[in-house]
């Protein structure tokens, strides 16, 4: 078992996936005899993003196996020279998971990266998934396609100055300045306890140097690769017929095209067997800063 030092919950297992270039980490909460929710987080962040619900969750009699994403948390990152396509990665490394532990039938929970995730997988083996609850978002961001063409190489000269950094080129800092640095990326999204609580498994000390650098790939920065156009999404969303339940922060994540929130929810109630929505007065990660809140919406869906 692992555990945290300052009192949190320490009721988990580090469990970790082996996969042709290293291994998937994850948490896992809960009876081991249960097969667990997979936890899926968002872009840039780790397995840590549900660190105060699943417990809420492991009380009500779940348990819940939040994963690292490549590249993120303590997973193995991509091998040299591979870019990473965040909606379309995520479709392969849950299944990965799904066949090892030769799952039939799976529920998904996502945040953010972690909720589109879910949201493809459903739709692209719909027999196979009982439940899906995305967390401030509906599907995969769509972006504007002139735009993306216009981006696409900007983005790819990024990756390639990315991947020729060395260890040694990336910054370290002072505890308290990472803790800072972090909370003023997420732009008051979450709170300075979210972040240290992030960070544990965000950033790693500098053998070599003074102070802390973050663990995830640098790469996943060039992040503008393989969005989807609003027909793509809308095609997945047609052939998924599982129960669903969708709870979004308010303010929540500020969309390009916020339209597309309710295009698509309104989408899936036609094939869905249930789609259930909450608004809740919250930030993008509401379920972080104010788990108390969230748990029990989850759990009654979970119930029901």
């Amino acid at each position: 078992m692992n555990g945290y030092k300052d009192g949190l919950h320490d009721d988990f297992e580090e469990i970790t996936i082996p996969v042709p270039w290293g291994h998937i980490s994850g948490k896992w909460w809960g009876s081991k005899d249960v097969q667990p929710i997979i936890a899926i987080h968002g872009w840039q962040d780790n397995a840590g993003t549900f660190d105060k619900l699943a417990p809420k969750l492991k009380d009500s009699g779940f348990s819940v196996f939040c994963i690292d994403l490549p590249g993120h948390g303590l997973s193995s990152h991509l091998p040299p020279g591979h870019c990473y396509y965040l909606f379309w990665d995520g479709l392969h490394i849950v299944r990965r998971i799904v066949k090892h532990f030769k799952w039939t039938k799976v529920t998904l929970m996502g945040h953010s990266l972690g909720g589109a995730i879910s949201f493809l997988y459903a739709g692209t083996f719909p027999k196979e998934v009982e439940k899906y609850i995305c967390i401030d978002i509906a599907s995969p961001s769509v972006r504007n396609m002139s735009k993306l063409v216009e981006q696409a190489g900007d983005a790819l000269d990024k990756f390639l100055k990315y991947e020729t950094l060395t260890k040694n080129q990336h910054p370290c800092y002072e505890y308290e300045d990472m803790i800072s640095i972090v909370q003023e990326a997420y732009k008051d999204n979450l709170d300075r306890e979210g972040c240290e609580i992030m960070m544990r498994r965000g950033m790693k000390k500098a053998k070599d140097r003074k102070g802390y650098y973050f663990s995830r790939d640098v790469r996943l920065k060039a992040s503008a690769m393989g969005f989807m156009s609003l027909d793509q999404i809308l095609e997945f969303a047609s052939k998924t017929i599982c129960e669903v339940l969708n709870i979004r922060g308010h303010p929540g994540h500020k969309f390009d095209h916020p339209e597309h929130y309710d295009i698509v929810l309104e989408k899936l109630s036609k094939t869905a067997k249930k789609v259930e929505r909450h608004i809740i007065p919250g930030t993008h990660h509401l379920h972080l800063n104010d788990a108390d809140t969230v748990a029990p919406i989850i759990i009654k869906f979970l119930k029901s």
